[in-house]
């Protein structure tokens, strides 16, 4: 089949459909010149009948198909959607979470108000470690990082006033996963919401925890369990939620190479969708619902050219390695965050181009939802101001830079195309070295993908410390300066409040109904049976997050990393 064949086979059929759902946001693109911008830019043999080729001859049609082939067809190297922006522009969102439920609640507000489109929750670490406030060990740290989260009560005033069947909340939870959507789940029932209209997504990626971020509770055997019960319950429960949010993030800002983050992100999904196997799920009844995290660093082109690679890779993964038989099931679909290690406490007006060249590195490269981080993130938690010029920035590059008004506009450029194919290259090799030690959890239980991300984030950090590579304001372009920008410090009396709306909680509960609840929780725990529905019913009658983790480290125990 030819390329003007096949192109117009996917005009009339995936596009097609597409159009017929989902209306393009204008009737014509152009720029400024008035010139019309092509829904999607192709090789001219591949959309211009009569036209003489300029593709080069023998195998140039088969290698575009295979390579590259349509938006919203296998092997997604363009997207995974037909038209992508030029019908609905990616979700936008801003990690946001601190002190009270009630502080959290306001920020959420102010930023649907300003034109954020979903919601993305930012825990304490307390709560990401499945501790209450109350807890000795949670002292000095109850929303610093995030909002604190101990309760049911706690959860139904962070999303007050915020409908839970018409908004897309992300949450970044890992360890307790299972827990914190158990609690969503409850007030979306509250609330009169039918939880199978739920949309969102929680991480739930407990091996890139023992890899390179270190928030975790239980061993991996249980921990996987934990999982695979997600991607059971919410197959069935609530189909439209995202179950797992596989990331790479954290191995980038770990030290990583951009190689690294993809083969050590996909390495860990593997792992994922076979002890989803092994538990007797199907995989087309899962995979729709696995999602990815990445890293959006400073070189553009490398980036764009990353995510294209991850999602040609994933694709062959899923159709080829596991056989599923659904596209839907061979996309990935993920979600974007700039980097924040990659930002400066001096100079931090710097950090609005930084942000903004790794946000149009996302939307180049195809991504479903972004958020971009704030200026002075590097010195304490973002201020209002930092964070609507933050989102101010996905909103120029929406509807002023012209980059998603065409489909995946760089696709063709020789460097791009090089720099895919070598990404690819580079990943699989490493996830070949990965198989080859039985998978992701014996390479990381050897410590091999910790050394390679050590390894890789010392010899970056060298470059630096040489000069070799130029971090603007830092190691040249360095300044004598009184950072004077506004500060947003959290009260340190958040903590006794929260203790003791707590200890309220406690007093006004059924005593021996959580006593209950909790035995049911010691058996199930010991047994085989999905543990998502008694999470659920553990909530609504307000036993709390660190009663039922500290039951489940009861049963399984703690995981202690070794060292390498």
């Amino acid at each position: 089949m030819t390329l003007i064949d096949r192109f117009n086979q996917w005009k009339e059929t995936t596009l097609k459909k597409s159009l017929d759902k989902f209306k393009e946001r204008k009737e014509r693109f152009e720029t400024s010149s008035g010139i019309e911008v092509p829904r999607l830019a192709t090789p001219p043999s591949a959309s211009t009948t009569g036209q003489e080729s300029t593709v080069p001859p023998l195998s140039a049609d088969e290698s575009y198909i295979e390579k590259l082939g349509y938006p919203g067809e296998f092997p997604f190297t363009r997207g995974v959607q037909p038209t992508m922006y030029r019908s609905r522009f990616w979700t936008m969102r801003q990690y946001a979470g601190f002190s009270t439920a009630e502080e959290s609640n306001k920020r959420y507000r102010y930023l649907l108000k300003q034109g954020q489109t979903g919601l993305s929750v930012a825990f304490d670490l307390p709560t990401q470690i499945g501790y209450d406030a109350d807890d000795p060990i949670a002292q000095g740290e109850v929303g610093k990082v995030g909002v604190s989260i101990s309760s049911i009560k706690d959860m139904e005033q962070l999303f007050d006033q915020i409908p839970l069947d018409k908004v897309s909340t992300s949450m970044t939870i890992n360890a307790p996963a299972g827990v914190l959507l158990a609690m969503y789940i409850a007030v979306a029932k509250r609330q009169g919401a039918d939880m199978r209209q739920l949309r969102g997504t929680i991480q739930n990626d407990i091996l890139k925890e023992y890899v390179a971020r270190g928030t975790y509770i239980f061993p991996p055997a249980p921990s996987m369990r934990l999982i695979t019960d997600i991607f059971q319950f919410c197959s069935k429960e609530v189909p439209y939620w995202n179950t797992i949010s596989i990331s790479g993030y954290h191995i980038r800002e770990a030290g990583s190479t951009a190689v690294q983050e993809v083969a050590f992100t996909l390495a860990n999904g593997i792992a994922y969708v076979e002890a989803a196997l092994a538990a007797g799920l199907n995989i087309d009844d899962f995979a729709g619902q696995l999602s990815f995290f990445f890293n959006a660093h400073n070189n553009l082109l490398e980036e764009v050219a990353k995510f294209r690679a991850a999602r040609r890779m994933w694709a062959r993964i899923m159709r080829e390695r596991f056989k599923a038989q659904k596209p839907s099931s061979w996309q990935l679909r993920f979600h974007t965050q700039t980097a924040g290690s990659t930002l400066t406490a001096q100079q931090p007006e710097n950090n609005v181009v930084r942000v903004t060249l790794q946000a149009l590195s996302a939307v180049l490269g195809g991504t479903q939802s972004l958020h971009t981080n704030s200026m002075d993130e590097a010195l304490w938690l973002p201020t209002e101001k930092s964070v609507r010029v933050a989102l101010r920035t996905q909103q120029v590059i929406a509807y002023e830079s012209g980059v998603a008004d065409s489909v995946d506009p760089l696709a063709g450029s020789y460097l791009i195309e090089h720099l895919t194919d070598e990404i690819e290259k580079g990943a699989l090799d490493y996830i070949a070295k990965i198989d080859e030690m039985g998978g992701a959890l014996p390479s990381i239980e050897r410590g091999f993908m910790q050394n390679e991300i050590q390894n890789a984030a010392y010899a970056a950090q060298q470059a630096i410390e040489r000069g070799e590579q130029v971090i603007v304001g830092v190691n040249q372009f360095a300044v004598d300066e009184e950072i004077t920008l506004e500060r947003l410090k959290v009260d340190t009396s958040i903590e006794l409040g929260q203790r003791e709306e707590l200890r309220k909680l406690r007093e006004a509960r059924d005593g021996e109904t959580v006593k209950r609840y909790l035995g049911k929780l010691v058996e199930a725990a010991k047994g085989t049976e999905n543990l998502m529905p008694l999470f659920i019913e553990c909530v609504e009658n307000d036993v709390t997050l660190g009663e039922i983790c500290n039951t489940l480290r009861g049963v399984w125990g703690e995981y202690v990393a070794e060292g390498f």
